[in-house]
């Protein structure tokens, strides 16, 4: 068995945003950015993907633990700065991020041993990508995992249309265009979680995987959470959820004479109306489709086109940049959004652009 041992192949006075270790049998992957809620950059997701494959041959490592820094959370998505300045430029560096981003996606999803996530505390966009597709998932009391895009006029994207679009009945609708974000229960119900774990017994967790394999620790560990709220609103979500356009959606909430379908109404209405009815199109679509690598293909057609949508940078600019919270999106309502303009996110974006995964 190994010690505890530096296992990163880069000059660790380059760059500590995210942390290897290999504890006992098991390789221990840290993001290492809490100032920034462990937000994911480039570098960061081209370093853990070289840490996997390291791992997936070497006998000596028997499973993955994934886990962020700091007492906020794994991950609180991607650098969504970087992206407003790139696509404000006109540049084409985020459509790099992604296509490495979703290959590491895909790569945590058919990871050929366990990959234990620590989804604790915030867990969002792209930490949900870097958690959710694990074989194990781990929530506590202090977890809020949500997608939340359509409030930066963009879509749900790491492959978080796949698991909405897999969520029990309209649940995943529901989580999706009005990017609330759960808590454990709710994220064991959609299936974004697999086991609930006090927050302060994971460091125990943590020591014990080192010495052994997560089926047989987790069992020891593993509780009951707390009550959710979504299983008691499941009768109003279905039923609002599965009309056919985003207005009909809202003018079903808004008709349910129930406070919180209300409250949902006018939390979508606040969001980017073409998000939203993109957002809608691309979770039913990846629903439909056969395999996680096929909807991150889509979602990179969609991501890609979205550089050029004016409510990206908009939407980015008011929560984030200038953080007025007041986005001037256009077209400003849901009505003047065409058809036509959702397609567009959908459209190919030519061979040699386009996200080949095996």
């Amino acid at each position: 068995m190994k010690t505890v041992s530096e296992t990163d192949t880069h000059d660790p006075s380059a760059d500590d945003s995210v942390l290897f270790r290999v504890e006992g049998r098991t390789g221990v992957v840290t993001l290492n950015r809490p100032r920034a809620l462990n937000a994911l950059t480039h570098p960061m997701v081209l370093r853990i993907a070289e840490a996997l494959d390291g791992w997936a041959d070497d006998p000596a490592v028997e499973q993955v633990l994934i886990r962020g820094s700091g007492e906020r959370g794994l991950c609180a998505g991607g650098d969504i700065r970087a992206i407003h300045d790139d696509a404000k430029a006109g540049n084409t560096a985020s459509a790099g991020f992604w296509r490495d981003e979703y290959r590491l996606n895909a790569r945590i999803a058919r990871y050929p041993k366990p990959y234990v996530a620590l989804m604790d505390g915030i867990v969002m966009g792209g930490g949900v990508g870097v958690s959710s597709h694990g074989s194990v998932r781990v929530v506590t009391e202090r977890s809020r995992v949500a997608m939340p895009e359509t409030g930066i006029g963009f879509v749900p994207d790491v492959g978080g249309t796949w698991l909405l679009g897999r969520a029990p009945g309209r649940l995943g609708t529901h989580l999706a265009l009005t990017g609330t974000s759960v808590g454990a229960a709710d994220a064991l119900l959609c299936g974004l979680a697999d086991h609930f774990v006090p927050a302060e017994r994971l460091p125990e967790l943590t020591a014990a995987l080192a010495g052994a394999p997560a089926q047989e620790v987790l069992p020891r560990y593993a509780a009951t959470p707390a009550p959710g709220v979504l299983a008691g609103r499941r009768s109003w979500i279905d039923h609002c959820y599965a009309a056919d356009t985003v207005e009909e959606i809202v003018e079903r909430l808004l008709g349910q004479g129930e406070p919180e379908a209300k409250e949902a109404a006018e939390t979508i209405l606040a969001k980017s109306p073409t998000a939203l009815k993109t957002t809608l199109a691309a979770v039913r679509r990846a629903a439909a489709l056969g395999t996680l690598e096929q909807a991150l293909a889509q979602e990179f057609r969609v991501s890609c086109n979205a550089l050029t949508s004016p409510d990206l940078v908009e939407g980015i600019r008011a929560q984030v940049v200038d953080k007025d919270r007041a986005p001037r999106w256009s077209p400003p309502t849901l009505a003047e959004v065409t058809e036509a303009d959702v397609e567009r996110f959908f459209a190919p974006l030519g061979e040699d652009r386009e996200l080949h995964l095996p």
